[in-house]
């Protein structure tokens, strides 16, 4: 039966960061199995890795308790760190919806190379503001398909109660809310996507994608430090080296694993 781990990304703690389930698989799987299973983990998304010989790498594929999605964050670093104390040596390549993905450990953290666009100015929806409970500084479309709405201030993002049945409605996969941060961080974020069965994601790699840029060039930095300020919270490390890529870093730990049968 195929092994599986839960592992709790973008943390070096267990109970904080985003949990992902992660299942390994020694041969082909139906994709309605796929999704039985990741709605039974019922976490925000679950990853399906397959080894593949002829490439020499990984197909990984994510889904969340109602569908697949082109590209996740947390559940690559967790798909990762599971490999790198199972069957890795040196980077970890993945085939997935969004080309390959190369994953390395480099000083004890994981450094994911992901596609990255920066947003673009986008037309605030009507709905937004009620949605919200706040009027956005600004609203940018992302190349992920979400919508990034700039706020006030970090404290308004972290106390912000959004009205998920209305955001429900918004058309994008997800809502991103982000503002500048503490002198800590340089800016914090959350995300809503109950379109897509996620009402709020603890930590969201994939929407870092698209916050990287748009704040690196507000700050004039290409290297970064963001807090995913959902209850459970997350540290998230970026750099930016090469036009159209990001590199994101962060911390795992296994919380359980087990065997489906």
């Amino acid at each position: 039966m195929p092994p599986f781990w839960i592992v709790d990304a973008f943390t070096s703690r267990p109970f904080a960061g985003n949990p992902a389930a992660v299942v390994l698989m020694d041969q082909k799987y139906e994709d309605a199995w796929a999704q039985q299973v990741a709605a039974e983990f019922n976490l925000s998304e679950t990853a399906f890795a397959r080894h593949l010989a002829d490439h020499a790498g990984w197909e990984l594929r994510w889904f969340t308790p109602t569908t697949e999605v082109d590209l996740c964050g947390h559940a690559t670093l967790a798909t990762a760190h599971v490999l790198a104390g199972e069957t890795s040596v040196g980077p970890l390549r993945f085939f997935t919806r969004s080309g390959e993905l190369v994953v390395t450990n480099t000083d004890g953290r994981y450094w994911m190379d992901f596609p990255s666009a920066a947003p673009v100015p986008a037309e605030e929806p009507p709905s937004l503001a009620d949605a919200l409970g706040v009027k956005p500084v600004g609203v940018w479309s992302g190349a992920t398909g979400d919508l990034l709405a700039e706020l006030p201030d970090a404290e308004t993002v972290r106390d912000l109660t959004p009205d998920l049945a209305l955001l429900k409605h918004i058309h994008a996969r997800g809502v991103i809310v982000t503002a500048a941060g503490s002198p800590e961080y340089d800016f914090v974020s959350r995300f809503f996507a109950p379109s897509v069965g996620v009402p709020e994601d603890p930590v969201t790699g994939s929407a870092h994608t698209v916050l990287a840029p748009f704040w690196a060039e507000r700050l004039e930095r290409s290297e970064l430090l963001a807090r995913q300020c959902s209850v459970r919270g997350g540290d998230v490390y970026l750099r930016l080296q090469t036009p159209g890529r990001v590199m994101i870093g962060g911390d795992a730990v296994t919380v359980m694993s087990g065997e489906l049968s």
